[in-house]
């Protein structure tokens, strides 16, 4: 039997919470809900499940210093740095080939950097219990989080049968995999009690993820072997160099999760907030009495339900609702709580331009 394991997806570009967070220091390196970075919290959440020194993260080349930085509990040669972004799939075969050139017969976990969770006794039963399955059978184990309200902002997963429970967690046969749905969808997915949003994060084994690359796309398999083989040597991050300007974009959701049939849904109860934009910091903060979430120094008079952020100088609003106002980074952003989706857009329209490149 092989160790246990751990993969920290970090590659965000800090597009949603701009402009606090930037392409040079995206979400998962702030500390925007508690006093730690958020790839700092999702390393602390592994404490009991897998060693420091078996934890790696996968970010891009040019955030790996500042990741070190905001881990050191993590040594530093397991923070690794893609040269270009290849989508999920990639990340998944190069934190794959870091476990298999230290443990062929291990398991490990792939997790994100920028998700917020609570109830943390049962997010480490629900990680334990999917390693023990992992070990055990031919399984990818993927982690469905039970619907809070019937968002639109998630992928879902159909469940079936129960698999087995282990840590006294429910796992289900996995049926299908579904993308984004709209409201009226969403409403019957969160009615039937079947359906689970898609976390993003999955367990299997070192064999498994291989046979399962190898049947559903090869490409991966060999990336995977060949940065295997450079990571033996110490020398992953030549290795990607090589491989990466040649490989295609592909989602692991895509690539392998749609495709296989052996897959199992771990029914993960504890809190989850994947924070995926301004708006979802209502939940981690007091509000006022007028609904205002107050951020750093800020003053209100006749606003009610907006999310103003201002840590270094005082900003004031009056008399509006419902928007969002971030003063950061010598930036000032206003905009309607229901547009906080498009400020990827204005993000990517600044860059176009080439304006703000020390923001950007």
């Amino acid at each position: 039997m092989g160790g246990r394991y751990a993969v920290i997806m970090a590659g965000g570009k800090g597009e949603r919470f701009w402009p606090l967070s930037t392409s040079k220091h995206p979400k998962q390196l702030l500390a925007l809900v508690g006093d730690k970075p958020l790839i700092a919290q999702a390393v602390d959440r592994l404490d009991g499940i897998v060693p420091p020194e078996n934890v790696f993260v996968v970010t891009n080349a040019e955030l790996v210093d500042a990741t070190r930085e905001a881990a050191p509990q993590l040594p530093p040669e397991n923070i690794v740095g893609e040269p270009i972004g290849r989508d999920t799939a990639a990340a998944v075969a190069c934190g794959g080939a870091l476990v298999k050139a230290k443990d062929e017969n291990g398991v490990f976990a792939v997790l994100t950097a920028d998700q917020v969770m609570g109830d943390l006794d049962i997010f480490s039963a629900t990680i334990k219990g999917g390693m023990d399955l992992a070990e055990q059978n031919d399984i990818l184990v993927t982690i469905g989080i039970e619907p809070v309200s019937p968002s639109t902002g998630f992928g879902y997963i159909e469940s079936g049968e129960t698999f087995q429970i282990q840590e006294n967690v429910e796992f289900r046969k996995a049926v299908r995999f579904v993308e984004k749905p709209d409201e009226a969808t969403a409403a019957e997915y969160v009615a039937s009690g079947k359906f689970y949003w898609n976390s993003g994060m999955f367990i299997w084994s070192v064999a498994s993820l291989e046979k399962a690359f190898g049947a559903h796309c090869p490409e991966m398999l060999e990336l995977m072997d060949t940065l295997a083989g450079f990571a033996k040597d110490g020398k992953i991050v030549e290795g990607m160099d090589a491989t990466y300007p040649d490989l295609g974009k592909i989602s692991i959701d895509y690539a392998l999760m749609e495709k296989a049939a052996n897959i199992m849904m771990a029914c993960g109860t504890f809190a989850w907030d994947d924070v995926g934009s301004w708006p979802a910091l209502e939940g981690h903060f007091d509000q006022d009495g007028n609904g205002n979430t107050k951020i750093g120094i800020v003053e209100t008079l006749d606003a009610s339900g907006n999310i103003v952020l201002s840590k270094d100088r005082l900003t004031a609003v009056i008399g509006v609702k419902d928007l969002v106002v971030v003063q950061a980074e010598g930036v000032t952003l206003v905009c309607p709580k229901d547009r906080a989706q498009d400020i990827k857009q204005m993000v990517v329209a600044l860059r176009e331009k080439g304006g703000y490149d020390g923001v950007l």
